[in-house]
């Protein structure tokens, strides 16, 4: 079969290269799952610099999420609580077999049913985007029905989630994007305000103000860090949170302690990760809940390219430069 594989570390189109390599063969708790959509992420890109919190063993596959066929599951497994063979199945395949490859292997307790709603690329851009936006917002966040939420890089995969989200959970929505390429694709995601930060500058905080009263956002979802996270320190509301999601700028912020302590907001990490391993109950849940929101149309991922298997490098890539808007999903 046919895998994008990693043997040094470096920049996406440098390093991943398409290769033969022999088909896998399911474990005790693994799924054999013939891929039918990846969904690219930036951690892919982290993963082949070497700067991701996990680093596999090379040479290793990129892709962290998929939707598939399953084709079989590993000995020893009761078929009472195994997804079937040719079950279509959403899945975080096991690294170093990650999802840019014709087929993969997946621990069952990662394998979920795809919801029907949804095509097979705009499942396989569902499982972490829209996990991490629901935990983000309503375990971390207790977002409530009519709060403002701001959300950064609001026409981007991680972003439009949690646009989708809020919108879905009653909060009125602020989005702020880079372009007016991208500020047209926040306003059709359903935001109630975009803000254009290349055009607002240093006046990001007082528009986000002015937007809300005076009042500022309630919750704010920060994907972006560096001085997206030091905007929102300066509109936040009172009693407000701030959810740190991730650093696709690049750049970490240190947090004065002291500016939340006078202004009274909370600075809130999410990592989406350490549900998975210390209460995965409440991950299988979070599914059930994304599956019955998808089902009557409150979110559907935002698929801005289908890319065939040829394109996965080139793909994280673009992802990784934030170039793109939505999903890009590359299709073995």
């Amino acid at each position: 079969m046919r895998a994008w594989r990693v043997h040094e570390t470096g920049e996406p189109t440098d390093v991943m290269r398409l290769e033969e390599v022999p088909e896998p063969e399911p474990g005790p708790g693994q799924a054999l799952i013939r891929v039918r959509a990846a969904n690219v992420n930036f951690p892919d890109a982290l993963l082949c610099r070497g700067h991701y919190q996990i680093r596999p063993p090379m040479p290793f596959t990129p892709g962290v999420e998929l939707c598939g066929e399953v084709l079989a599951v590993g000995p020893g497994t009761d078929p009472g609580t195994a997804p079937a063979p040719g079950s279509r199945v959403v899945a975080q395949p096991a690294l170093p077999g990650g999802a840019f490859a014709e087929k993969v292997l997946a621990p069952l307790a990662d394998v979920f049913p795809a919801p029907a709603a949804l095509d097979d690329a705009e499942a396989a851009a569902l499982h972490i985007g829209y996990q991490t936006g629901w935990f983000g917002l309503h375990r971390r966040a207790g977002l409530r029905a009519g709060e403002t939420l701001l959300v950064h890089a609001a026409a981007g995969g991680v972003g439009s989630a949690a646009v989708q989200l809020g919108k879905a959970a009653g909060a009125t929505v602020i989005g702020v994007v880079g372009g007016p390429e991208k500020a047209a694709v926040a306003r059709e995601l359903g935001c109630d305000t975009v803000l254009d930060r290349t055009e607002a500058g240093d006046e990001l905080p007082a528009l986000v103000k002015e937007a809300t009263g005076g009042r500022g956002a309630d919750v704010v979802y920060d994907p972006v860090g560096g001085s997206a996270y030091e905007a929102s320190t300066k509109c936040v509301a009172f009693e407000g949170r701030i959810v740190v999601v991730g650093f696709a700028s690049g750049t970490i912020p240190r947090p004065g302690l002291n500016h939340a302590l006078v202004k009274n907001y909370s600075v809130l990490g999410l990592h989406w990760g350490l549900y998975r391993s210390r209460d995965p109950e409440a991950v299988t849940a979070c599914h059930l809940e994304l599956t019955a929101l998808a089902a009557r149309g409150a979110i559907r991922p935002l698929v801005a390219e289908r890319v065939p298997m040829e394109g996965a490098a080139d793909a994280v890539r673009r992802v990784a430069a934030g170039t793109t808007t939505g999903r890009l999903v590359v299709l073995p």
